[in-house]
């Protein structure tokens, strides 16, 4: 419960640290962070029942698992999130798009989301399993020097989670919280728009410089051959 609190309070902080402009109302705030919960709750009962499948020390197989998800998990749910959001933006599926709940906030666009996530980290998850599978890991016994089982149990549980989970719920959320455009990009797209519209300008500007040359060449050219008839009737 300790270690929850300390990753609600790390996003808290997280919120105030964003702009003012893109700072998030705590609604979505909220709705955002929640699906990390949900996530977090995932990934730790199905270590607990990982970690029981072996005859291995528990605690230590938990560690491991722990860790993993917490460095290459975190890849792997990076890589899911970006791929999901290609898929979702090909098929425009406004309600799917994370951090993005509709005007006035639908709870099935949070529930989407939600599933989205939690198959993403399923994924994770199973990856993580695999990777288990090799050998190595078995001799790998990172609590072994510790023969109290009451700070074996709360170096897993407490102290390990309590700095980890907070980290991972911070970068986490910027890969679930709406992407705002950048100033740089905003004007750079200003100025393409700018430099379209003074080629466009240009182009009209010369095709009038056009027509007004053909309107003053065809008088003058009249007025010649009128002189040339004059010319002629006289002689």
């Amino acid at each position: 419960m300790s270690s929850s609190l300390w990753c609600t309070l790390s996003c808290a902080v997280k919120r105030f640290r964003e702009p003012k402009h893109e700072r998030r109302p705590w609604r979505i705030w909220f709705l955002d962070t929640s699906k990390q919960a949900i996530g977090m709750l995932f990934i730790h009962f199905a270590n607990v029942y990982l970690s029981d499948l072996t005859e291995e020390d528990p605690c230590s197989l938990y560690l491991i698992n722990f860790l993993l998800d917490a460095s290459l998990g975190m890849l792997l749910i990076y890589a899911g999130v970006r791929a999901v959001s290609a898929i979702v933006e090909w098929k425009q599926w406004d309600s799917l798009r994370f951090g993005e709940y509709g005007e006035p906030v639908q709870c099935t666009a949070w529930l989407g989301q939600c599933i989205l996530y939690i198959l993403i980290m399923v994924f994770e998850k199973v990856l993580i399993m695999l990777v288990l599978l090799i050998p190595q890991w078995k001799k790998l016994a990172l609590l072994n020097p510790i023969e109290n089982p009451e700070l074996e149990l709360a170096i897993v549980m407490l102290i390990v989670p309590f700095f980890v989970n907070a980290l991972m719920f911070w970068v986490v959320d910027n890969f679930l919280m709406k992407k705002h455009k950048t100033k740089a990009k905003l004007e750079e797209r200003e100025e393409d728009s700018r430099g379209n519209s003074k080629v466009r300008y240009r182009r009209a500007l010369s095709h009038d410089d056009s027509e007004s040359e053909v309107s003053l060449t065809g008088p003058l050219l009249d007025r010649d051959h009128r002189l040339k008839l004059s010319y002629l009737i006289l002689t």
